[in-house]
C-alpha cells in the first residue's frame, strides 16, 4: 500500500529535510542548525544560556522527531473498514462489525498486517506460535539418537508432527492473506481445511500404531480407513462451493464426522482388552479428551458463540473462530501427550507376546 501526499507532508512537518544544500536540519527552539556547521566553542567563564541549552538538547529533540517520522510512514495507508463495505467474498462472519481489512491484491500488504489490529490478529498469531512451537518439538524428537528413540517410532511420530504442522501452516497463512483478493482467499481456504484433515490423520495414526501394536489385521485396517475418510474430506475440501459461509455447518459437521470416526477402534480397544486397560494403557482417556476439545471448538465455531450474542462486542477479540482455534491447539498438545505415553508404555512391554498376536 502507498502513501498518500498528505502522509508525506505530515512526516516533512516533523522532519524536515533541506534538499538544496543536502544538509538535514533538525527543528530546535534555537532554529535549525546544519549538521556540518561549525562546532560552538565555550570556555570555562561563559554561562551556558537558553541557546546553549538548546543545542544540548538538539539529539533528543532529533531523536523523537524522527521516531514520529517513522511511526507516522508505518501507519500511512493502513485502514479497517466496517463489515458492511466490504465485498462479498470478504463477509464470512456478519457479527464482526468492524476492524476488517480491505482488499490488498499484495501479498507484502497481507503479511504486513500481521502486526496489525484488526479481526484477523488473533487468528493468524494463534496458530502461527503453534506451528512454531511443533516444529520445535518435532526437531528435537526426530533428532534424537537412535539409541533413545527407534526409527519407527520417529516414522509414526512424523505422522502427527507433519499433519499438526501443515494444519497450524495452512491456518495462520490462510488468514493473512485471505484479503489478498477473491482468488487467493479461495485457495488458500481450501488449504486450510485440507489441513484440518491431514491432522485428524496424523492424530489416528500413532494411536492406532500402539494400540495395536501386536494385532496387525485391525492396526492396517483402522490406519487405511482413517486415511480413505481423511482423504474424502480433502476432496470435498477441494471443491469451491464448500467454502461459501453458508456451508459452514456442513463443514463443521463433516470433520466431526471424521473425527468420530476413532470411535469404532476405540470400541474394539475397550471389548477386546477392557476399558480399565485402554483407559490406563492405550491412553483412551487422553484421546476422549482431544475429541472434546476439537468437537466443542468446532460447534462454538459453528454457532459463531460469542458474537451472534453480543454483535459487535467481540471484532478483535475472543470472537468464535479464535476460541476454536485455541481449542485445536489444546487438542493437538492433549494428544502429543497421550500418544507420548502410550508409546512409552507399549516399548517398556519388549517384544509381543504370543497371547498379544491372537
Amino acid at each position: 500500500m502507498g502513501l498518500d501526499s498528505d502522509s508525506y507532508s505530515d512526516a516533512e512537518e516533523d522532519f524536515p529535510v533541506l534538499l538544496g544544500a543536502g544538509h538535514p536540519v533538525c527543528k530546535t527552539e534555537a532554529g535549525p542548525l546544519l549538521h556540518n556547521a561549525p562546532p560552538t566553542i565555550l570556555t570555562d567563564d561563559e554561562d551556558l544560556g537558553e541557546p546553549a541549552m538548546s543545542f544540548l538538547s538538539m539529539p533528543s529533540k532529533c531523536a523523537e522527531q524522527a521516531e514520529e517520522f517513522v511511526r507516522k510512514v508505518w501507519a500511512a495507508g493502513w485502514s479497517v473498514v466496517n463489515h458492511h463495505t466490504l465485498p462479498d467474498w470478504l463477509k464470512d462472519n456478519d457479527f464482526l462489525l468492524r476492524g476488517h481489512r480491505t482488499p490488498t491484491n499484495s501479498f507484502l500488504a497481507c503479511f504486513k498486517s500481521i502486526f496489525r489490529i484488526h479481526t484477523e490478529t488473533g487468528n493468524i498469531w494463534t496458530h502461527l506460535l503453534g506451528m512454531i512451537a511443533f516444529l520445535g518439538i518435532a526437531v528435537y524428537f526426530l533428532t534424537r539418537p537412535t539409541i533413545e528413540v527407534q526409527w519407527q517410532e520417529k516414522a509414526v511420530f512424523s505422522a502427527f508432527f507433519m499433519g499438526a504442522i501443515l494444519c497450524l501452516g495452512f491456518s495462520w497463512v490462510f488468514h493473512t492473506v485471505f484479503c489478498h483478493s477473491e482468488r487467493v482467499g479461495r485457495f488458500f481456504n481450501k488449504l486450510d481445511y485440507c489441513g484440518i484433515a491431514l491432522l485428524t490423520i496424523g492424530s489416528f495414526v500413532p494411536w492406532l500404531y500402539y494400540s495395536f501394536y501386536c494385532r496387525i489385521e485391525p492396526k492396517i485396517t483402522y490406519i487405511v480407513l482413517i486415511f480413505v475418510l481423511g482423504s474424502c474430506c480433502i476432496v470435498v475440501s477441494m471443491w469451491d462451493k464448500f467454502a461459501q459461509p453458508k456451508f459452514r455447518p456442513v463443514r463443521a459437521g463433516m470433520f466431526i464426522g471424521l473425527g468420530l470416526s476413532g470411535v469404532i477402534p476405540a470400541l474394539h480397544y475397550v471389548i477386546t482388552d477392557g476399558f480399565w486397560h485402554a483407559i490406563n494403557r492405550a491412553a483412551l482417556g487422553w484421546l476422549v479428551l482431544m475429541a472434546f476439545l476439537y468437537i466443542f471448538g468446532a460447534v462454538i465455531y459453528a454457532a459463531r458463540i460469542p458474537e451472534r450474542i453480543f454483535p459487535g462486542k467481540f471484532d478483535i477479540w475472543f470472537q468464535s473462530h479464535q476460541i476454536f482455534h485455541v481449542f485445536v491447539l489444546a487438542g493437538a498438545f492433549v494428544h502429543y501427550h497421550g500418544i507420548s505415553e502410550i508409546a512409552n508404555y507399549r516399548l517398556t512391554l519388549g517384544d509381543c507376546l504370543e497371547t498379544e498376536l491372537a
